[in-house]
């Protein structure tokens, strides 16, 4: 990005300046490169940490005809709480805030823009709006081995882990005695 400022500037465009800049050329190329290198590894750490330390919640999957869901290797998710807005959201980006039950189950409360106010017991997860004009929660596919389709299609729920900040992971899928499918 330097030495694309750099030379979009009047005083890099000359010959002199074009030769010194060329000398920088390898070490700007390095720095970017670590720069990259560092935002990727941050965002793995991250990930592992929701992983690690976040809480495990169940997402009731909202019925879907089998032979669409179905495609490949991987299956669409469609959770109940995220189907039921039609195009009444008034942002794109928010909080879906979420109050769970005695196992871990996710009651939809409310949308919210903000991070703010949560009351007790409740919980947020990141949302955007889909172009149908539900909410995605950002895990709406699940990839399995081929031919693994019979044991998933009997999933209703979708285990994700939330951290603080409302980002999410999905785990698994699990069935109707929230026993992890595999």
């Amino acid at each position: 990005w330097f030495l694309g400022f750099c030379l979009s500037q009047s005083i890099c465009l000359s010959t002199k300046n074009y030769q010194a800049m060329k000398k920088y050329k390898w070490p700007i190329i390095l720095l970017n490169l670590i720069a990259l290198l560092v935002f990727f590894n941050f965002s793995v750490y991250s990930k592992e940490k929701t992983l690690e330390d976040g809480k495990l919640i169940y997402l009731k999957l909202a019925p879907v005809d089998p032979r669409s869901l179905m495609q490949g290797d991987y299956m669409t998710l469609n959770y109940d709480i995220s189907s039921n807005f039609n195009s009444s959201i008034d942002e794109k980006r928010g909080y879906c805030i979420v109050k769970l039950d005695a196992i871990n189950n996710a009651e939809f409360v409310r949308l919210q823009p903000n991070k703010t106010p949560l009351n007790k017991g409740e919980y947020r997860i990141k949302y955007y709006q889909t172009e149908f004009g539900n909410i995605g929660l950002g895990a709406e596919s699940y990839f399995f081995q081929e031919g693994k389709a019979d044991i998933f299609e009997n999933a209703v729920a979708g285990g994700i882990k939330i951290d603080n900040e409302g980002n999410s992971i999905l785990i698994g899928l699990y069935d109707k005695n929230l026993k992890l499918l595999k």
